[in-house]
């Protein structure tokens, strides 16, 4: 099974920015240790299609890891804005700082060293040590577990038991050419193994697959149904001023941590019953559209109002509205302000 998934990936690699192929190594090029963590990072709970831009603007900006840890945590989460989940950012940083300080400017080569750095956990760790150092790991994301599930037919659900497809992948994994086979049995699931539509005809795994073999392919995985998301309310108040709009930052911990936002009401089970949290008294507006954004564990739905005016807050700052896109707004604030000024 390892030569058949290596040839057919020698023939069929997918052609990544940050990647490194197997007619590139047999050029003599080696893996950038900076550009593949900066690409998993990224990635995570991301779409190639998605992240491809950000990661293309971060090396354009950051071109080594030193660059990057020298720059100032608010132009990264700036740049970051969009991506979401942005503990990751935050996590990017300190990272970068810590090989900057601790490892002079060079990744650690083992996966045991890596996954003591912020923000690089068990598959990150994993993909790196293989793919840049040629550790044998056991890389296991989303695309692998679907591979795995079907292969062996796995009928405990995910998430609750992850451990057991990890388990099952690593009876599979190669300690010959580990890097290209991890990237391998990834593109294997992104490729051919899809979600509802596998090209089991093309797969070069078909012999060995269980779940083929009876036509079961697309009711693996397994997974424990999603409970429907709670919805949450709130407002957010959006002040002018010539060409500035007022922010604040919101506190490093919780969700969106670090970002910029519009002053708001706490977002909870109840509608604002009135406007009594604004950051001053004005004129307030409530625009006719609100703000539906969804996150991992719940749906947001904000009201937007809006004012004209100064404030003496030493709490924010006044950004310019024509260069708002420099701000480490997130998502659901973009989406706020344009509705504001529609």
């Amino acid at each position: 099974m390892q030569s058949k998934l290596l040839a057919w990936y020698d023939l069929n690699a997918r052609t990544l920015p940050w990647r490194l192929r197997p007619q590139d190594k047999l050029a003599g090029k080696q893996a950038d240790p900076y550009s593949v963590w900066l690409s998993e990072i990224m990635l995570q709970q991301t779409t190639i299609a998605h992240a491809t831009p950000y990661w293309e603007r971060f090396i354009s900006k950051f071109p080594t890891v030193n660059d990057l840890a020298n720059s100032n945590r608010e132009r990264i989460m700036a740049m970051w804005s969009g991506l979401g989940y942005y503990a990751r950012a935050r996590n990017l940083h300190k990272c970068a700082q810590l090989i900057r300080d601790q490892y002079g400017g060079f990744f650690p080569k083992h996966e045991s060293e890596l996954l003591k750095l912020p923000g690089i956990g068990p598959y990150a760790a994993a993909a790196i040590a293989a793919i840049c150092f040629d550790e044998p790991t056991n890389i296991v994301d989303s695309n692998v577990e679907r591979v795995i599930s079907r292969i062996f037919k796995i009928e405990d659900p995910l998430p609750k038991y992850r451990n057991i497809y990890r388990i099952k992948a690593g009876d599979l994994a190669s300690i010959d050419r580990p890097g290209d086979y991890g990237q391998a049995l990834m593109d294997l699931g992104s490729v051919i193994c899809t979600p509802k539509s596998p090209k089991c005809s093309d797969c070069p795994w078909l012999s060995a697959c269980a779940a083929q073999k009876d036509g079961s392919q697309i009711q693996y995985p397994k997974k424990i149904k999603k409970k429907k998301l709670p919805i949450r309310y709130g407002a957010v108040f959006i002040l002018i001023n010539d060409d500035s709009v007022f922010l604040r930052q919101r506190p490093d911990s919780g969700l969106l941590g670090g970002m910029m936002e519009f002053p708001g009401t706490l977002w909870s089970e109840n509608k604002p019953q009135s406007i009594n949290n604004a950051p001053a008294v004005k004129n307030w507006e409530k625009c006719p559209e609100i703000v539906s954004h969804t996150f991992s564990h719940f749906k947001l739905e904000l009201e937007v109002y809006r004012s004209q005016g100064k404030l003496d807050d030493n709490q924010g700052v006044w950004a310019d509205i024509n260069d708002i896109g420099s701000y480490a707004l997130p998502t659901v604030m973009l989406k706020a302000f344009k509705i504001s000024m529609k």
